[in-house]
């Protein structure tokens, strides 16, 4: 087996603790979680409500910064960005999609896309055209001028999905990206972060209770009391179901 070199690494994190203090006592939400994420790689991290697993989620996307240890994005220590740095990282580098959609109700679905790239200070004639080409790639090409209130959940994730591509950015870091959606519309999602993985080869790391995602996962960091309890391969796992299921009749 060939051995990974530090620049095949998109995320490196080194003895995450995180510490809490509520009613006068300290709160362990990680205790030392270290944990090495590939380039390219789609990465779930699960675990039961309060295990530590959005806590890390947050480590990794500069929102929250560790207590001890340290978190690297492409070999750069977070920890020693300043404020400006860490919010061109930030824009630039990592792409967001949250449970709740996090959309401006009084933008289009355009303008919500674009606005990244605003801030970004790309010129609005090239970030509206931009906008409408990663629509168009999730399916809302028709939708360009809804808001937010015109379309349906499943829309609005669609429109969450282009916004975190806005800028190009390496990895993308999605909170329970399905967890406001029915089943059909949740698979749908998944499937359409898979393709944009494979297709852009943009890291995916997903904090979430849904057992779907196992299925487009290349690995699954199961995470217990605040610690990594176990790491898995999609391949072992599928193995793993279809002894559990036996040979077909």
């Amino acid at each position: 087996m060939a051995v990974a070199t530090a620049h095949e690494y998109i995320v490196r994190t080194k003895g995450l603790v995180k510490e809490y203090t509520m009613g006068g006592q300290a709160l362990r939400a990680l205790k030392g979680v270290t944990l090495d994420i590939r380039r390219g790689e789609y990465i779930s991290l699960m675990g039961p409500s309060g295990s530590g697993k959005s806590t890390l989620f947050n480590m990794i996307g500069g929102l929250d910064k560790p207590s001890e240890g340290s978190v690297f994005i492409d070999e750069v220590d977070m920890a020693q960005l300043d404020a400006s740095e860490l919010a061109y990282l930030r824009c630039r580098r990592i792409g967001y999609i949250f449970q709740t959609f996090n959309l401006i109700p009084v933008m289009t679905a355009l303008e919500n896309v674009t606005l990244p790239m605003i801030f970004a200070g790309i010129p609005s004639d090239e970030a509206a055209e931009k906008g409408i080409m990663l629509l168009k790639t999730v399916g809302l090409g028709d939708r360009l001028h809804h808001k937010p209130s015109e379309l349906s959940g499943g829309q609005q994730q669609r429109v969450a999905i282009a916004r975190s591509f806005a800028n190009d950015p390496v990895i993308i870091l999605a909170d329970e990206p399905t967890g406001n959606l029915d089943l059909k519309t949740g698979q749908e999602i998944i499937e359409l972060l898979r393709l944009m993985n494979k297709e852009r080869g943009v890291t995916i790391i997903s904090a979430t209770h849904d057992l779907k995602m196992v299925d487009v996962s290349d690995r699954i960091v199961w995470i217990r009391d605040g610690a990594i309890e176990r790491i898995e391969e999609r391949a072992d796992i599928q193995l793993r179901v279809g002894e559990m299921e036996g040979p077909e009749a």
